[in-house]
């Protein structure tokens, strides 16, 4: 069975196994990240596609058993396939990031700058082993995590600051953007009730 036009079966079957194994293994790369993020149906059409191309490649390779070219060009375009899916996630910027800052130095403009800048921060007291510190939460779009590294850097250059994946925050629901002003957030409320 031939799925491919006959002009592929020859020389340029192994850039044609390269090229196909990068698109789908990206594909897997994206897929785990809608799952991960709960868009079940984009994964589902994603799955789809991406084991369309892998079986057209295998049945392709399989046929072929005798060129070693297209078993190089087969590892080479999934190890192509991950490094892309990678780009193509940090180009997207999708989903959420809780960061969890602490400080052991004078907070209140920390948490004032955070606030005014439109990230919704909770501030804890909290003991290190050091002795007091200040313990910030805060959810943002991982789009604004440049934004919040910037007013860190300024403000709170000594923090200590570790970040996590969130599935979903309920805050959210209205899409406050940091910066957004507060005539455009009451507005954009407004719309949403």
């Amino acid at each position: 069975m031939e799925f491919l036009p006959a002009y592929i079966t020859g020389s340029l079957l192994p850039l044609f196994i390269f090229i196909a194994r990068i698109v789908d293994v990206s594909m897997g790369t994206i897929r785990i990240l809608f799952v991960a993020k709960g868009r079940r149906w984009l994964a589902t059409v994603l799955s789809f596609f991406e084991i369309l191309i892998w079986v057209i490649v295998i049945v392709q390779i399989i046929q072929n058993l005798d060129n070693w070219l297209n078993i190089i060009a087969y590892a080479g375009g999934f190890a192509a396939g991950t490094f892309a899916g990678i780009v193509i996630e940090d180009k997207l910027q999708m989903g959420l990031l809780m960061y969890r800052i602490v400080t052991n130095k004078p907070s209140e403009r920390l948490f004032q700058e955070l606030k005014n800048s439109g990230f919704r921060v909770t501030a804890v007291d909290a003991t290190g082993v050091y002795g007091p510190v200040k313990v910030f939460f805060t959810v943002v779009k991982r789009k604004h995590k440049k934004r919040l590294a910037e007013l860190l850097k300024a403000h709170a250059p000594q923090s200590f600051y570790t970040v996590e994946d969130v599935k979903h925050a309920s805050f959210l629901e209205h899409d406050f953007t940091p910066t957004m002003d507060i005539r455009t957030r009451m507005l954009k409320w407004r719309k949403s009730v």
